[in-house]
Order: C-alpha cells, then sequence, then structure tokens
C-alpha cells in the first residue's frame, strides 16, 4: 500500500484495508467488533483526543456505518468536530451529521447553533459546509431555524457568489419540505431580482429555486418573466468565447439556458407586454438558427447540449400555442429528427410532434410528415420509438388522412409488439369511429381488429361496434351479413361471436332471404361455437336463441332442444341453468304477441361520450388530442329498454338479456368522466364503488386491490403484489372531476425504516380531467414490525388546497407464505410452539352470526395456507405459514375455534418468535 500524504490518516487507510483483505462475512465483523472497542475506549478514557484523532475515530465510524452495521454512540465527538476551524475536521463532523444523526436526538440543539455560528463566519468555506449540512438534514426543525437566516444570505449584497449559489439550493430544499419558510412581500422582488446577479452560478441556482416558487405562486413571481427573457437573450446571442467559464462543448450556459427556458413555461406568453414578446421570439429565432448551422465539434457532448436547448425551447412554443410561424418552424427542425441515426432523437422528435398535432397552427405541417412516420412504426428496432410513432399517427389524424392512417395501422398490428396492442386497437377503433363517413367501412375496420388481435379487443370495443349499428338503421343489414361470413371461418376469436351473436339476434332477419343465411343456417353457425365460449358468451349466445324464436318461428323446436339439453339445464354456471330453464318456459308458454313483445328489438342508445375514449384516457393521460376528446357517440344506456323487457322471473324491468347495459356504478352521464379507476368500465368492478376511510383499512388484511380513498375529487385506488420480503404496491390517482388537479404531492409517514423499508418513486405533479396516472411504491420487510405506514396526499383543485391522508394496506401478513403440513407434522409443531413467549391468544365476540363460509373465505385471503381435514372439530380452522423477513423466517401456526352457541371465537396463534404471535393475533382478533 502507498504511504499515505499531506492530511491523510493513515490508521484510517489501514483499517479499510484490514476489512478488504477479510476473507469472510465473520471475519470482516470481528475485525469491525474489534475496532469499534478500541474507538470507544479512546472516546471513553482518553480526554486529550486531539483534533486529528476525533476525525479519524469518527471517519471510521462513518465507513463501518456505510458497511451496513448500526453505530450508537460517537455522535457527541461529531458536534465537537463542529467547533474545529480545520476544513478538513468541520467538513468530517458534518459529514457525520448529516449521515448519522437522527431529527429526533437530543444534539439536534447543538448542532443547530454550532451551524448557526458557522453561518455567521466570514470563512465561505464554513458557510458553505453549514449550509450543504442544512440541505442534507433538510426537517422542518430545520427549516423553521434557519427560515429567516437564510433568504438573508441569499439577498445579501456583502455575501459571496459562492454561498449565494448554496444558499439558494438550500432554502430549495428547505422550501420542498415547509412551503411556508419563503417570505413575501419585498423579498419576492430581491429573489427574482438575483436573475440579473452578474454571475452565472448564482443564477443557474437562483432559477431553480424561483421554478419552483413560480409553480406554488405563479402571480406572486410574474416579474421574473421579463428578467428571464432578458438573461436568456444574452445567453443565446453570446459566443461560446462570451462565457468560457458556462460554455459546455462549444455551447454557452446549456443547463441555464434549459432552466430558463423551463421557468418561462409557467406562463402563458406576455401578451400585455410586446417588447418582452418580441425579444422572447427573437431568443426562439436565434436557437433555432443555432441548430442549423454547422456542428463546432464531432463529440456526443456538443450535439446533446445543442439539442438539449433546442426541444426546451420547442416545447415553450407549443406551450405557448401562439406563434403560427415558430409552430411550423418547429415542426419542420424536428422532420428532420426522424431521419437522423441517433435513437433517441428520433424518439424526442416524434413526441415533440405529438404535441404540434393538437396545434391548430401546425397540424398540417406535422402531416406532412406522415410516411416517415408510418416508416417510423414498421421499420424502428427500438418498441418505445415505434409507440411514439402509433401516438403520433393516431395525434395526426383527421378526416382527410384517416382511412389510410387506419389500414396502415391495421396492417401493422398483425406484427405488433404485444406490448403495445392493446393500445393500438384502442386507438384505431377511435379513429375509425370518429373520422367514419360511411359505417360500412367502420363496421369492417372493427370485424378486422377482432380478427387480427382478438385477445386484445377491450369489451369496451366491442359493446361500442353494437351501440353504433343499433343506432344506424341504413347499416344494420352489412353488419349482419359481415358478421355471419366472419363467422364462417373455421376459427373466429370468442369477441367476434359475441358480436355476432349480437348482431344476428337482432339483425338476422335482414338477411334471412339468402338461402345461404337462413334462419336454420344462422342458427346452427352460431351454436357451433356455443361449445367453445367460456360461460358468459354461452350466456349471450342463449339469449340469442330466445330472440332467434320471436325472429323465425319455424326454428323453436331446435332452439328447445338447446335449451333442454342437460350441459344447458343442468349446468353447474347457474346463469347459464336460469337463462335455459326460463327461456325455455318463455318459448313454450308465451304466445306469439307476448314474444314480440318481451324481445322487442334493442331502441337506440343515448349520445354520449365515447367509453372507449375513456379508456384510452387512463392509459394516456394528458396526451388525447383536443379534436378527440369532444367526441360523442352513442353508449349503452342504464335505464334503456332491454333485449327482453319482461323476461320470466327477471325482477328488473331494464334487465339487458346480452349483458351490455352499463352497471349502475359506472354511469356517466352524471358527468363524471371517471368510471373506475381500476376496473373494467362495464364488467364488474374488482373494487368497491363505496368510500374506504382511513380507519377500514383492516379490510385490505385479505385482500391485495381495491379503493383505498375516495372523496368527490379523487379515487385512489391500490394493486399490491407480495413475494417471500419484498413487496410492490401501485398506486392509482383517478381524477372525478371535470378540471385538472395541479400539484399532486404524495408524501410517506413512517419512521421505522429499519423494520420495513418503503421507498415511493415519483409521480406526475398534474392529474388531468378524467384521467389516471399510477405511482409505484417499493417495500422490504427486514424485521416484524406492527404499526401500518401512513400516507398523505396534497393537491389543489380550483385553487384551493386540499390534503387527505390514509393508511397504507402494508401489514406482516402480506409477508406471508403459504406452508402445506399433514395433521401430525401441525400438531407437533403445535406442541413444539407452547412456550408462554411463543403463543398469543384473544377470545372475542362474533360481529354478527357466525358464518363459516364467510370465515373460511377471509382466511384464504390472509396470506396463510388453510389446511383441511387436521383438526378433529370440522368447524375450526387451522393455518400454516412463513413470515419473510431480511433477517430471518418465522414460521407461524393459527387455530381459530368458533363457538355458535356463544357466539365467540379464541383464536391462538403460535410462532416462533413472540412479537410476530401478537402481531399475527392482534390483526385477526375481531374481524370475523
Amino acid at each position: 500500500m502507498p504511504a499515505v500524504r499531506g492530511d491523510g490518516m493513515r490508521g484510517l487507510a489501514v483499517f479499510i484495508s484490514d476489512i478488504r483483505n477479510c476473507k469472510s462475512k465473520e471475519a470482516e465483523i470481528k475485525r469491525i467488533n474489534k475496532e469499534l472497542a478500541n474507538i470507544r475506549s479512546k472516546f471513553k478514557g482518553d480526554k486529550t483526543l486531539d483534533g486529528y484523532q476525533k476525525k479519524k475515530y469518527v471517519c471510521k465510524l462513518l465507513f463501518i456505518f456505510l458497511l451496513g452495521h448500526d453505530i450508537d454512540f460517537g455522535h457527541m465527538e461529531a458536534v465537537n468536530l463542529l467547533s474545529s476551524n480545520k476544513y478538513s475536521e468541520k467538513q468530517i463532523g458534518y459529514l457525520f451529521i448529516s449521515v448519522l444523526v437522527n431529527t429526533n436526538s437530543d444534539l439536534i440543539k447543538l448542532i443547530i447553533q454550532s451551524i448557526k455560528n458557522d453561518l455567521q463566519s466570514r470563512n465561505p468555506i464554513h458557510v458553505n459546509l453549514a449550509l450543504q449540512c442544512i440541505a442534507n438534514i433538510g426537517s422542518k426543525d430545520m427549516a423553521e431555524a434557519f427560515g429567516t437566516e437564510i433568504p438573508k444570505l441569499l439577498v445579501s449584497g456583502d455575501t459571496m457568489d459562492v454561498v449565494k449559489q448554496s444558499a439558494a439550493l438550500c432554502l430549495l430544499r428547505l422550501f420542498r419540505k415547509s412551503p411556508e419558510i419563503i417570505p413575501g412581500g419585498e423579498w419576492t422582488s430581491r429573489i427574482i431580482h438575483l436573475l440579473n446577479d452578474p454571475h452565472m452560478g448564482v443564477v443557474t441556482a437562483a432559477t431553480s429555486l424561483i421554478d419552483a416558487l413560480v409553480k406554488k405562486n405563479p402571480d406572486e413571481y410574474k416579474g421574473c418573466v421579463t428578467l428571464a427573457v432578458a438573461r436568456l437573450s444574452r445567453i443565446v446571442t453570446a459566443s461560446y468565447t462570451d462565457l468560457q467559464d458556462y460554455t459546455y462543448y462549444f455551447v454557452p450556459a446549456p443547463w441555464l439556458s434549459v432552466k430558463l427556458l423551463r421557468l418561462l413555461q409557467n406562463y402563458t406568453p406576455p401578451s400585455e407586454e410586446p417588447g418582452v414578446r418580441g425579444r422572447l421570439s427573437e431568443c426562439l429565432e436565434t436557437i433555432f438558427n443555432k441548430a442549423q448551422e454547422p456542428p463546432k465539434s464531432k463529440k456526443v457532448q456538443h450535439s446533446n447540449a445543442k439539442n438539449a436547448v433546442l426541444f426546451e425551447a420547442i416545447s415553450l412554443i407549443i406551450h405557448n400555442d401562439s406563434e403560427p410561424n415558430l409552430l411550423v418552424r418547429a415542426c419542420n427542425q424536428l422532420g428532420q429528427f426522424l431521419s437522423n441515426r441517433e435513437t433517441n432523437l428520433r424518439y424526442l422528435a416524434l413526441e415533440s410532434m405529438c404535441h404540434l398535432a393538437t396545434s391548430e397552427f401546425s397540424h398540417e405541417a406535422v402531416k406532412k410528415h406522415q410516411e416517415v412516420v408510418i416508416l417510423s412504426m414498421k421499420m424502428e428496432k427500438d418498441v418505445s420509438v415505434r409507440q411514439q410513432a402509433v401516438d403520433l399517427l393516431y395525434a395526426m389524424c383527421d378526416k382527410t388522412n384517416a382511412e389510410e392512417i387506419v389500414q396502415e395501422m391495421l396492417a401493422y398490428l398483425e406484427t405488433a409488439d404485444y406490448s403495445i396492442r392493446e393500445e393500438m386497437v384502442l386507438k384505431v377503433a377511435i379513429l375509425a369511429e370518429k373520422y367514419a363517413t360511411d359505417f360500412t367501412w367502420y363496421v369492417d375496420v372493427i370485424l378486422n381488429l377482432i380478427r387480427i388481435a382478438g385477445d386484445y379487443v377491450s369489451e369496451e370495443v366491442w359493446y361500442r361496434v353494437i351501440q353504433i349499428v343499433i343506432n344506424r338503421e341504413e347499416v344494420q343489414g352489412y353488419a349482419a351479413k359481415t358478421v355471419f361470413e366472419a363467422l364462417q371461418a373455421p376459427t373466429c376469436h370468442e369477441n367476434m361471436v359475441k358480436v355476432g351473436g349480437y348482431i344476428l339476434g337482432e339483425f338476422g332477419n335482414l338477411i334471412a332471404g339468402d338461402t345461404r343465411s337462413s334462419p336454420q343456417v344462422q342458427f346452427e353457425l352460431l351454436h357451433s361455437k356455443y361449445h367453445l365460449c367460456s360461460a358468459a358468451t354461452r350466456a349471450l349466445l342463449l339469449s340469442t336463441y330466445i330472440k332467434l324464436v320471436n325472429l323465425f318461428p319455424e326454428i323453436k323446436n331446435r332452439v328447445q332442444e338447446v335449451f333442454r339439453a342437460d350441459s344447458n339445464l343442468r349446468s353447474a354456471d347457474v346463469e347459464l341453468q336460469q337463462r335455459a330453464s326460463e327461456y325455455l318456459q318463455l318459448s313454450i308458454v308465451a304466445s306469439s304477441d307476448v314474444l314480440a313483445t318481451v324481445l322487442e328489438e334493442m331502441p337506440a342508445f343515448p349520445e354520449r361520450e365515447s367509453s372507449i375514449l375513456a379508456v384510452l384516457k387512463k392509459k394516456k393521460p394528458g396526451r388525447i388530442p383536443d379534436d378527440v376528446r369532444e367526441s360523442k357517440s352513442p353508449q349503452p344506456n342504464v335505464t334503456s329498454a332491454p333485449i327482453a323487457n319482461n323476461t320470466v322471473n327477471i325482477n328488473s324491468s331494464s334487465a339487458d338479456l346480452l349483458g351490455l347495459s352499463t352497471p349502475p356504478g359506472t354511469n356517466t352521464t352524471t358527468g363524471n368522466g371517471l368510471l373506475d379507476v381500476l376496473g373494467d368500465l362495464y364488467t364488474t368492478p374488482k373494487i368497491s364503488p363505496t368510500t374506504v376511510q382511513q380507519n377500514n383499512i383492516k379490510k385490505f388484511l385479505f385482500k391485495n386491490n381495491g379503493v383505498l380513498f375516495e372523496n368527490d375529487l379523487i379515487q385512489i385506488g391500490v394493486k399490491s403484489e407480495f413475494r417471500q420480503n419484498l413487496g410492490r404496491i401501485g398506486l392509482f390517482y383517478g381524477n372525478k372531476t371535470q378540471s385538472p388537479i395541479q400539484n399532486v404531492r404524495p408524501e410517506l409517514h413512517w419512521n421505522d425504516l429499519h423494520k420495513l423499508n418503503v421507498q415511493m418513486k415519483p409521480m406526475e405533479p398534474i392529474l388531468e380531467a378524467g384521467a389516471q396516472i399510477q405511482q409505484m411504491l417499493t417495500a422490504e420487510c427486514i424485521e416484524d414490525f406492527a404499526d401500518t405506514p401512513s400516507m398523505s396526499v396534497s393537491f389543489i383543485y380550483n385553487n384551493v388546497p386540499q390534503k387527505i391522508s390514509m393508511k397504507l394496506p402494508l401489514t406482516l401478513n402480506k409477508f406471508f407464505e403459504p406452508t402445506e403440513m399433514n395433521g401430525e407434522s401441525f400438531f407437533a409443531r403445535w406442541k413444539n410452539l407452547g412456550g408462554e413467549q411463543q403463543r398469543a391468544q384473544k377470545i372475542f365476540k362474533a360481529q354478527g352470526s357466525i358464518d363459516l363460509t364467510a370465515t373460511r373465505t377471509k382466511l384464504a385471503g390472509f396470506g396463510m395456507q388453510l389446511l383441511d381435514g387436521i383438526d378433529p372439530n370440522p368447524d375450526n380452522f387451522v393455518c400454516a405459514g412463513i413470515v419473510h423477513t431480511r433477517m430471518q423466517q418465522v414460521g407461524c401456526l393459527m387455530r381459530l375455534e368458533p363457538n355458535k352457541q356463544a357466539q365467540m371465537f379464541r383464536l391462538t396463534v403460535r410462532s416462533s418468535k413472540e412479537t410476530v404471535s401478537q402481531e399475527i393475533c392482534n390483526l385477526l382478533a375481531d374481524q370475523f
């Protein structure tokens, strides 16, 4: 090992070398324990330790902590290092505090005082260290303690530039934690004027701060627009030699340029200040001109920096949407990138052109690149680029090119990646409906969709074609003929059978005059598919058969034979059995007049927003072109007349025998575009539509999916999956209103990260009207825990701040692995776990009358393995499972004994760890 020179710590270097040379984990732990004992004795016994020695030992503690070991001493010595005048000692002290000191520590007052002393120091290095420590800790205590001092440092004329930079970034960190820390009034103007600071580093840091402030209070900081445009103008007109310290590969201050352009996107174009608006246009023109210049370097960093500024400028132009010349020029510039060999550039160009396609000024310019975009969809190697090309084709579509784009998308669909097929199907269906001048073409497109990608055609799509056929008399005969021909294929998708069953049941009479599609032929063709279909489709076909009896009395006997078949009349499926028996009686008892009344033709559906569009909004919130958003077309009506209005023994006069009416929970006639953020629109929702209260979190003990919170504004759903000690939770935020929800900020509240490590991924801050966005959380169970993490979600709706709080469905039972056991091994293990500290027991009253089936269902969802035939008493329930944590695996047995006479339960839980037994017992108590 080379000799350590200068201020190096040889003891630390030797210790690190020893750790690296350890041959096993045990040897490493032994060496670390020896070093910890030595450091502890030095701190306790040697009162004459100088700064160098304290620094060395504190550094060793830091290194040991970074290796994953807990450190429970040395904090006071680190605090003492803060009072040193040596940079290296003070730096190590601040580093230790930033990493290891908890905000609830008793030492926090001493630390705050030491930081205050350094903030008042004349040494800028000491001030910077203090500011970095405040930002690293970033707690509310820090915000309260230094909320007045840091803004003063930032705007003071005596503060050095390097300190101003740190102060701006530190203030930004505290502002994100406590927004109220930034004073208003005169401070607003002084902060804004930092954009005029001669030092580029200060301007760069200040721009980040002002951008965050503008998002919270745009009106108060509106004065920043003029200064931001002026600063941007000076940068883009400067030569790379003018700003040498801030020039990156011949591009002057690219990071600052990007930040300024993003800052300007918080406001509409400055129409009341024509001078500012003109200067901004000149800046954007200059950026475009520079993009056309020959590159000054062949290195990728040069092109990356130049393109970063260019794309941000294009984003600003799209945001303003007021300068036709700039919009068209942006489109032409992006068109050049479509042929670039750099994949990222092609992706970004397609993405930006999607936005340009929604502008009335640039839509035609985007359409000029249609052939290149179609080629990208077919030929690109990267699936994400192909996906973006599909998005752009969807966005650029209008009446003039709809048929061509739809045909190209249909042709590509046969070979498209499975990951994008479902979305492509939705987009083709929407475009075909939106721009259909001849609805026979629309019918052909949807049937082609089902033929090519039947597995990816959601129910909303085939519902939709049926609704449109019913509403348009001129297309009914063509639809019946086309679907009849499609059903003659040797193999056809089940969705095709559904469409065929419905349309032939309604309009089969329109093609019955042809001997090739006589009533008998229609019936036999449909029935030939019957045995290949699911129960839901069979139920629909039975309804079709009774409709055919009304249309064609000559096939009544053949249809009655099908109804009488054991596979229907004695089916294990209750729905099939009921339909077969009721339809059979209806066909026998009812006269032809009664049949004609009960089985009359479906009435037209009312016009309202496309259900397919609602599904696409969920998948691509905020990315649907405006001209498609207002699309209105026929949809199923909850209270519309049914196919069989008065079917025998059906209570509701609005029953829809073919299952096409919308369930009450998904009625969209109220103007609420959000139907169900986690479920299908017309199938039975997987999530309860009732509002979930904060204190009802125990309902998630027995399931992983559901609605976590719901009010008039927002619905938060959850879907989760767990494997051993790891979990992944998806939160789905749905906007139930007709206005966007701004500044959505979820915040996790959980202190026991050493037991359950929960990480929350960032999400988009804006939730568009009727849209849904997803946020992912990951969880790792390190050791057993008792409490449940909670989170709060703050947002702004109609300029009114809102905040909601809820518990997350993360309980210990989520980390169970079910374990199969026979009776002998179960009771042997049960006896071994009979110690007082290994078991927990509770006796509690049943919540209602004891229902053994409901109890069994709940236990099956708890995570343990339900063991049948183990307990001598058949009414008792026994379960076994293993709780997986990073530290250990804990075997767990459970026995639940119901007493029907006393309406009581006795719950006994035994495991190899007392705290696990207690927690599982507490979770299950009072749940039955």
